[in-house]
C-alpha cells in the first residue's frame, strides 16, 4: 500500500482499537468509533476516562485500524495526540460519529440532545495527528490444506 492507499483505507472504515500508556499498568485497548477532519483522527470520549488522562500525560496515542471483512486486514497508526474542549466541535464529532456507528444521517432534531449528553458526560474530543504507520499484508487460509502456500514477511514502518 502506498500512502494514498493507507489514509483512503484510515477513512474508509469506521473502529480502530485505541492504544494507550497507563501510568502504573500495562498498555492499554479499547475499541472506538472515530471520524477524521483532513487527515487527523477524531474520536470523542469522556474527560474522566483513563484515555483523556493518558493522552493529556503522554501526547501520544497508537490506533489499529481493523477491516469489517475477511480476509482481517489492519494498518496501526502512531500519532501525537491532544484534547480539545470546544463543546460546539465536541457535538459536531460526536453528530459525525453517530451517523458513521448507524449508517444513516443524524438528524439536526438530536443536536440538542446530543449536545445535553455530552455536557452531562464531559466529553471532549481527542485530535490525533498521525506520524507513521505499520501496515503488514493479511496472512490468511482459504483452506485448510493450503498452508504451505503460507508466505510471513515483515510489516514495514511508513510515513503517514
Amino acid at each position: 500500500m502506498d500512502s494514498n492507499e493507507r489514509r483512503q483505507f484510515v477513512r474508509d472504515h469506521r473502529t480502530c482499537v485505541f492504544g494507550y500508556e497507563r501510568k502504573d499498568d500495562p498498555p492499554s485497548m479499547s475499541v472506538v468509533y472515530y471520524t477524521m477532519d483532513g487527515d487527523d483522527i477524531l474520536i470523542s470520549t469522556m474527560a474522566g476516562r483513563a484515555k483523556a488522562k493518558a493522552v493529556e500525560r503522554t501526547g501520544r496515542v497508537s490506533l489499529c485500524v481493523l477491516d469489517e471483512k475477511w480476509p482481517m486486514t489492519y494498518i496501526v497508526v502512531y500519532g501525537r495526540a491532544q484534547l480539545e474542549t470546544d463543546i460546539m466541535q465536541t457535538v459536531a464529532v460526536m453528530m459525525k460519529i453517530g451517523e458513521i456507528m448507524s449508517g444513516e444521517p443524524m438528524p439536526e432534531t438530536a443536536r440538542s440532545a446530543i449536545e445535553d449528553m455530552a455536557r452531562r458526560e464531559d466529553r471532549l474530543v481527542v485530535r490525533i495527528k498521525p506520524d507513521y504507520t505499520f501496515y503488514s499484508p493479511p496472512v490468511h487460509l482459504n483452506k485448510g490444506d493450503d498452508a504451505s502456500d503460507l508466505k510471513h514477511g515483515y510489516g514495514n514502518r511508513l510515513p503517514w
